[in-house]
């Protein structure tokens, strides 16, 4: 199945990219997607549990993915 990853602020600038195509097995969770990202050059700046979304809802790392399915990784934001 297809799925889209997004990334954001420092996660975006640390990988280079804002959006990553990945196929994945069937039945795949996002801790699945999560680990093809950590694969990649840069991806040594995201924590071991980063926050996420699934289509735009906060989502656990064993969340079950449907294939179109967009996981956003989230990084920490300050406000004040």
């Amino acid at each position: 199945m297809h799925v889209g990853i997004r990334l954001f602020a420092s996660y975006a600038d640390a990988l280079g990219t804002r959006t990553i195509d990945v196929t994945l097995p069937e039945g795949a969770r996002v801790r699945d997607a999560l680990e093809y990202v950590r694969a990649l050059p840069g991806a040594d700046q995201l924590p071991p549990a980063p926050l996420t979304a699934v289509n735009a809802a906060y989502a656990p790392l064993d969340h079950a993915l449907a294939h179109g399915d967009e996981v956003a990784l989230i990084p920490p934001v300050a406000g004040g």
